[in-house]
């Protein structure tokens, strides 16, 4: 069967640039749904996108359905014919819907009976009879939030579609899609290029469109806009600053990238540079440029969309733009400078953190209250600690602030080291928010992991003491990021702290404000739900991560060494045979309705055989090694000692009946195995271990 190349273009005004790159990889993932649904075969399908358009390439597309044979089973034999054999109401129907005698059917014998069955030919479509149908289902499925219309058409996108070009090889194809006719009719580029051009073939379709200025794949165009900002930083000794969403944005922005350098008064340096770098990236997309000791040069770099004669223009406009935007900041940084933050307290008596639960200013003493019992739980300073919690929020009144909210904490840090406060008190209110993302920094001192940890467990305790517990994927207050953040900064800086004993001190600082009886239990609980996913994301099995939230350790530290030792147990030739020994011995327990946490009492005169006198000498000399290393947390040294009890335990279930007659050597040996299990529970609850 023939194949071509096909492309599908839409030809668009300016599209949302933070939505361009999700537009366009799922334009390509619901187009190459519909096709493998139309049964139509292709090679692959590659997607397209620049400001003004949308556009999917089919590599190898075959030219139509391949016909195929679909068997159409009828009534059973038994109703599709009457005593007389002649043919019953019901499978002349059958028949006649099939285009068939009764006579001319076939039958099909299965174990239930057997039936009426005609194999019917069915003769494949022509790809270009589907194509209109399968672009309408892709476009419809596409994640556009609030479409549009436009002119006089009663069809809906995300902007307005002006042209729409199909072509399957270098043919036509003749499709209607959201109002619009097809041809072979694309865009240039606005200013450099042609207003319409005519393709003349599918595969010319990049190298048409790059005559016309216009690159239109977007990865390519993104490596073109990295590639310029690291040669432009390099020839000027200097490194940009930027990531990845915003080079995606600014790759959204334009079609023919062209880096140009541009500068501000020297003036502006003196504002502290994170605001400077917030409105430069987050307000115009320029591209901040940073010395070797990462402070902010007056130099930076933006990508237009026009190659001209004359880029003095272009960087004197820019240029333009940006000072009002620096000299709003320099104005505000001054400004709030005339008031310390200590001063700005009460103002936090006017903002709500959330109705049930009381002001900022409410919320800043709680923070102070818990920041200085972590300080003072970890050996920080718990003065320091509990100064940063009371201003933590302060800066959140200040002009800068207001105007970029992204600055919150840092202007906090300038401010109290303008005001005069400890440095360690100024870092605590720049470090509060971290982690703020996964993969973001730590605070770097007990002081500010005090604050950070106050401020993330006072919101979850409040959220969850007014009973607004997160459901499915909604989480207005971030509880889950909070929590998986507790849990980074105690485990990834060795904290020796205990989730119960911090959201119990959360809730008595909350007073009488919480109505959830609950509380405790289920932040404690919703934060080691956290640790799952977290471990899961270092790619921590499963059933080692089960193994150890059976025994519900609640002090995160712990909780990770743990898991570590269990992993490093899992890998040991005896662990698969000891996990099911577990098993064994825990069922036996259930069974006999014993208490894992009652004393252990074996009467050493009661061990008749051979096999359980063994057990319980191997027993008594891991249990001083268990006791040795449990202070430690040493969990890989008591599961390495545990993992030597294998042959004994494999030889006394071979040999020895625990269920005896005698009540007394029964329960002897229900006493055995019950501290071999407590042994074993010490770590982990190895017997939910999976076989390998």
């Amino acid at each position: 069967m023939r194949t071509e190349n096909c492309l599908v273009e839409l030809g668009t005004e300016e599209l949302p640039p933070k939505a361009l790159k999700s537009l366009g990889e799922a334009f390509a993932t619901q187009f190459e749904a519909a096709l493998t649904q139309a049964d139509l075969q292709f090679d692959s399908v590659n997607w397209f996108a620049a400001p003004r358009r949308l556009a999917v390439y089919v590599s190898g597309l075959a030219e139509g359905q391949a016909d195929k044979v679909v068997e159409k089973r009828g009534p059973a034999v038994s109703a599709a014919f009457d005593a007389d054999g002649n043919p019953t109401k019901a499978a002349q129907g059958w028949a006649r819907g099939n285009g068939i005698d009764v006579a001319d059917a076939e039958r099909m014998v299965t174990d239930k009976g057997e039936w009426l069955l005609h194999k019917a030919n069915v003769p494949g479509q022509p790809v270009a009879a589907l194509l209109e149908s399968l672009i309408n289902q892709a476009v419809s499925k596409l994640p556009i939030p609030k479409p549009m219309r436009w002119g006089n058409y009663n069809t809906q996108f995300i902007r307005p579609v002006h042209t729409l070009c199909v072509l399957y090889g270098s043919e036509v194809v003749n499709v209607s899609v959201l109002g619009l006719a097809s041809g072979r009719t694309v865009q240039g580029h606005r200013f450099h290029g042609e207003a319409r051009f005519d393709l003349d073939h599918a595969d010319n379709y990049a190298a048409a469109l790059e005559k016309q200025y216009v690159l239109a794949d977007f990865e390519a165009r993104k490596d073109k806009v990295r590639q310029q900002l690291e040669d432009a930083a390099k020839a000027l000794s200097l490194t940009p600053d930027y990531n990845e969403d915003l080079l995606e944005e600014i790759a959204s922005l334009v079609e023919w990238p062209v880096v140009l350098q541009a500068g501000f008064d020297e003036a502006f340096l003196q504002v502290p540079k994170e605001a400077l770098i917030y409105t430069m990236k987050d307000d115009q997309k320029y591209v901040p440029l940073l010395d070797s000791d990462g402070s902010l040069s007056n130099t930076f770099l933006f990508v237009t969309n026009i190659e001209s004669r004359d880029p003095s223009q272009i960087i004197s406009g820019n240029e333009k733009v940006i000072r009002p935007r620096l000299a709003d900041a320099e104005f505000f940084f001054n400004s709030d400078k005339k008031e310390t933050l200590e001063s700005r307290l009460e103002s936090l008596e006017t903002v709500l953190f959330q109705k049930q639960l009381g002001t900022l200013k409410e919320k800043s003493e709680r923070i102070s209250a818990l920041a200085g019992f972590i300080a003072a739980q970890i050996n920080a300073n718990d003065t320091q600690a509990s100064r940063a919690g009371l201003l933590a929020k302060t800066d959140l009144m200040s002009n800068m602030v207001m105007e970029f909210p992204d600055v919150q904490g840092v202007m906090g840090k300038y401010y109290a080291l303008n005001d005069g406060e400890d440095e360690a008190v100024a870092v605590a209110l720049y470090e509060q928010y971290m982690p703020r993302f996964a993969g973001d920094s730590l605070p770097s001192s007990g002081v500010s992991a005090a604050v950070a940890l106050a401020d993330k467990l006072d919101t979850l305790v409040g959220i969850f003491g007014i009973g607004q517990l997160p459901k499915g994927d909604k989480d207005p207050f971030a509880l889950r990021r909070a929590a998986i953040g507790v849990l980074r900064i105690i485990t990834e800086l060795s904290l020796p702290l205990d989730l119960d004993v911090l959201v119990a001190k959360a809730v008595d600082v909350y007073g009488d404000k919480l109505t959830n009886t609950d509380t405790q239990l289920q932040v404690v609980d919703f934060v080691l739900g956290r640790f799952t996913a977290l471990l899961q994301d270092q790619d921590v099995a499963i059933d080692v991560i089960q193994a150890v939230a059976a025994r519900r350790p609640t002090k995160p530290a712990d909780y990770l060494a743990r898991v570590n030792a269990v992993a490093q147990f899992k890998t040991l030739d005896e662990a698969e045979a000891l996990a099911a020994a577990n098993k064994r011995v825990a069922n036996i327990l259930a069974k006999q309705n014993v208490d894992l946490a009652g004393d252990v009492t074996i009467d050493a005169s009661l061990l008749a055989e051979d096999a359980e006198k063994a057990l319980f000498n191997a027993l008594e000399s891991v249990q001083g090694e268990v006791n040795a290393a449990l202070p430690s947390q040493d969990y890989a040294r008591i599961l390495t000692a545990l993992a030597t009890l294998r042959n004994v335990i494999d030889t006394f279930f071979d040999n020895v009946m625990v269920m005896a007659e005698d009540d007394a050597v029964k329960r002897n040996r229900l006493a055995l195995l019950l501290l071999l299990r407590q042994l074993f529970l010490t770590t982990a609850d190895i017997s939910m271990l999976a076989k390998s």
